[in-house]
């Protein structure tokens, strides 16, 4: 399921998961990941190799995986917003700020 980079030699190594077998450990592979690639102190990588690895083997829980990740990962406002605000215009407002810009473009000139 997992290589065993620990015990070839290669504990800085990016583990990579072969057949993800459910939604969640392909989700929390993609956290990882992110993680690991966005980081350059080997001993951050070792870090998040272990939990990986851990979760992989059912060692640890998915709340208990990425709550030790958490502080390596960079998330964008975009990814936290769980709701987006749309602004709409009713016909005759949307209708005279095209009149509007036809106006300003036609004595542009």
């Amino acid at each position: 399921m997992c290589e065993k980079n620990l015990e070839e030699g290669f504990p800085d190594r990016k583990i990579i998961l072969k057949n993800p077998e459910n939604f969640q450990l392909q989700a929390a592979y993609l956290a990882y990941s992110e993680a690991y690639d966005k980081t350059d102190d080997p001993e951050v990588k070792k870090y998040l190799n272990q939990n990986m690895i851990d979760l992989q083997n059912n060692k640890i829980d998915y709340q208990t995986f990425y709550r030790n990740i958490n502080k390596y990962r960079q998330l964008d406002d975009s990814q936290c917003k769980s709701k987006s605000n749309i602004k709409s215009l009713s016909k005759s407002e949307w209708r005279n700020i095209m009149e509007k810009m036809e106006r300003e473009k036609r004595y542009k000139r």
